[in-house]
């Protein structure tokens, strides 16, 4: 086993840029004392209104959490909502100067209203069509800028079919990545699946995987997952499946070699966010080792320890650390 404070000692060195669907969450807290006597709902009674990054800016977050130096890529609205989600990444330490705005598109936004610990109602802004080919243009430009000027080790795609990842911005965006020698990673929607041809490390979750090859799994084992790694091999020539499995953990294969690593019991309070994690650990421990099973191990642990807490939240790298310190010997 690797020395494991070496490893994420290692997470500072590493340049990663993320592309995708930036949102803003608000969340609204409150208690329920009562029945609204307009309609039956319950009356939220406001205590206080937080905003946090969400989309693929959580998984930048994650990134930067872990002490990777991460830019960000995306197209936001040019409106107040755009500006708090830019505001809330530079304070991350997040670099934010390839950020595209326009008028033309609002920043999405996820407004979730709490009561007693639990999600009532979320309320959504958002566009949901195809960027313009000049910003298709100006993105891919943004990109071409970065790997040129900043030589990153590795990239990732967040799409939530938000319009901002098209398949000309993810087919281009690749093919810049593989000319530079970047590792890239996806967490693919469905309208993209099939556009992420040559990624490095193709992380859907199970119903993504049926839902895209359009099938129907009566087992969850190591030999019925290497037949969707080889299905999705042949559309996508990518290398590495990284299938994350919900509670029963996570299915990881390069080359002729896979296996399912189980999940740890865990308190679970709220799954939103735990993909964004999961390829954002993933990710950095592989362009830091290129060791396939070490990735799977530790982003496995990571997206079970996110799920203890309340909304979306990024990873704590020292308790992360200590977790994967007890576990993996």
């Amino acid at each position: 086993m690797m020395d494991l404070s070496k490893l994420f000692g290692q997470f500072d060195q590493i340049k990663a840029g993320v592309i995708g669907d930036m949102m803003l969450d608000t969340y609204l807290w409150g208690h329920v004392e009562r029945i609204s006597p307009e309609a039956p709902v319950p009356v939220v009674a406001l205590e206080r209104r937080e905003n946090r990054i969400g989309g693929a800016g959580n998984v930048a977050l994650n990134l930067a959490s872990l002490g990777a130096k991460v830019t960000v890529f995306s197209v936001l609205g040019a409106d107040p909502d755009g500006e708090r989600l830019e505001g809330l990444l530079r304070e991350e330490g997040i670099n934010t100067d390839y950020l595209l705005t326009t008028a033309d598109r609002i920043t999405t936004t996820k407004a979730r209203v709490m009561g007693r610990n639990q999600q009532m109602l979320r309320l959504d802004s958002e566009t949901t069509a195809d960027v313009s080919s000049g910003m298709e243009d100006e993105m891919l430009g943004e990109l071409r800028r970065y790997l040129e000027m900043e030589k990153p080790q590795v990239v990732i795609f967040e799409d939530y079919n938000k319009g901002v990842l098209t398949p000309r911005v993810i087919r281009e965006a690749v093919a810049l990545c593989r000319r530079h020698g970047v590792v890239t990673a996806v967490d693919p929607k469905r309208k993209n699946f099939f556009s992420y041809e040559g990624v490095t490390i193709f992380k859907p979750n199970l119903k993504e995987v049926k839902e895209g090859l359009n099938i129907f799994l009566e087992e969850v084992s190591e030999a019925a997952m290497g037949l969707v790694h080889e299905k999705l091999a042949d559309r996508l020539h990518h290398e590495i499946s990284f299938i994350t499995l919900s509670e029963k953990g996570v299915y990881c294969r390069r080359g002729e070699k896979g296996l399912i690593i189980p999940s740890h019991l865990r308190n679970i309070a709220d799954v939103s966010g735990a993909g964004d994690t999961v390829v954002a650990v993933a990710s950095l421990v592989y362009a830091a080792t290129k060791d396939v099973g070490l990735m799977a191990e530790v982003a496995n642990i990571a997206g079970g320890l996110v799920c203890e807490e309340v909304g979306t939240v990024a990873i704590d790298k020292g308790r992360l650390l200590e977790e994967c310190k007890r576990l993996l010997r």
